[in-house]
């Protein structure tokens, strides 16, 4: 990429970098000033990377105050990818839009261009049989009570230890790796109908394991296209913490282990369970406006609405409501997220994202609660096992970063020890 290109006119045109250092913050944020509306972007010649105007960037500066000198080390988390690009409210997965491969491609695919960079057509993914085995084992001896967080990280786990070639992190070796593991955490969920074990279509495996009603093609190509949907969204918590992980080698099971300990948490996988517990509520009640005014005068923020990341519609949500419109069984669902949406814009201006589609989904279908978090995990590891492959190809340990100290100023005497 050469250090300027040409605009329209001859207006100079400033890369991300030097649009950065003007700022005076990292590239991500200037991203995020795109998605926000504050900057505009173009891209740029070839499609590598993304242009801005030096007078927009210039006066963007000076509203925002003087430029702060961006410290340049190998603390430093920003963090090369050639995976995911978000921008102006759409993401691309290696500069292919990232809705329209979700819409025309399976999973399988969608994974095998994110890993690879090239499409495999009719790309179909099997589970070892000596791996699914112990993976089933272990979650069977899971307690009753574990979430699906739990019984994947066990299943990954027990996976790897049957897997003598784990510590191969050669392209090859992760790459087969992945094509198994997704497949065995699949199988090692309890069934919840009529069990579709071998292969197939991973959605229609997966299937049995969220729901026992039986199947359709229009509800298949739903979780299929959401799975795809999901796959990656750049560096959020749950991946950074896998190339963390990558960084210190980790094999693939356990850095899969690691992202799925970090999703575990309220804000991140499980805001799909909330978003389908809010749409039951609001089934119940026939109206979102006493359910939105339970969550506002609680002082939550209503699940299913607004995005960190864009500021209008969720693009996974646009898709993913298109499809529902097309399924009879969700009618009743659509009309309650439109309701949520409806009453929460009064108070909050917020658009539907990607959990309250998928909320509409689960319900519809007659899964639980935990579906959307687990539809969500077993896409993302797709994801992860990408981001673990660029990072195996960096340099080891290089995310270090240093800790803002903010204890006492030693030496400081050691306490004389607490009496009773």
């Amino acid at each position: 990429m050469t250090d300027e290109a040409p605009g329209a006119g001859g207006d100079r045109r400033l890369t991300t970098r030097e649009a950065a250092e003007l700022l005076g913050v990292k590239p991500e944020t200037v991203y995020a000033y795109v998605s926000r509306g504050r900057l505009g972007s173009r891209r740029a010649p070839g499609g590598r990377g993304s242009t801005f105007d030096a007078g927009e960037v210039a006066a963007l500066a000076r509203r925002t105050g003087p430029a702060r000198p961006v410290q340049r080390t190998g603390t430093d988390l920003s963090v090369r990818t050639a995976l995911t690009l978000i921008e102006a409210d759409r993401y691309y997965y290696r500069g292919v839009d990232a809705a329209e491969l979700a819409r025309d491609r399976t999973y399988e695919e969608v994974a095998e261009w994110l890993w690879t960079g090239r499409l495999r057509p009719g790309a179909a993914f099997t589970a070892p049989r000596a791996a699914a085995r112990a993976a089933r084992a272990a979650v069977r001896a899971m307690p009753e009570l574990s979430g699906t967080t739990d019984l994947l990280r066990v299943a990954a786990s027990a996976a790897g230890a049957v897997d003598p070639l784990r510590f191969d992190l050669s392209g090859e070796a992760v790459l087969a790796t992945g094509r198994g593991l997704i497949p065995t955490l699949v199988a090692a969920l309890p069934p919840a109908g009529p069990d579709q074990r071998g292969e197939g279509p991973l959605a229609r495996r997966l299937w049995s394991r969220l729901t026992p009603h039986p199947a359709d093609d229009g509800s298949l190509r739903v979780l299929d296209t959401a799975l795809a949907l999901l796959v990656d969204h750049d560096l959020a918590t749950s991946t950074l913490a896998v190339r963390v992980a990558a960084s210190a080698r980790a094999h693939v099971y356990a850095a899969v282990s690691t992202g799925l300990g970090v999703l575990d948490a309220p804000l991140h996988g499980a805001a799909s369970g909330q978003a389908h517990r809010m749409l039951l509520n609001v089934l119940d009640e026939g109206n979102a406006a006493p359910v939105v005014a339970e969550e506002l005068r609680a002082g939550r923020r209503i699940p299913g609405l607004g995005h960190r990341v864009y500021r209008g519609e969720d693009p996974r949500a646009r898709v993913l409501f298109a499809l529902l419109e097309q399924l009879p069984q969700a009618d009743s669902s659509l009309a309650a997220a439109r309701d949520i949406v409806r009453t929460a814009a009064r108070h909050t201006g917020l658009h539907a994202n990607v959990d309250l589609a998928l909320a509409v989904f689960t319900t519809a279908c007659g899964m639980p609660p935990t579906a959307g978090e687990t539809v969500f995990a077993l896409a993302r590891t797709a994801g992860w096992i990408a981001h673990a492959l660029e990072e195996y190809a960096e340099a080891p340990l290089r995310m270090r970063p240093l800790g803002d100290y903010t204890g006492p100023t030693p030496p400081q005497p050691l306490p004389a020890p607490a009496t009773d």
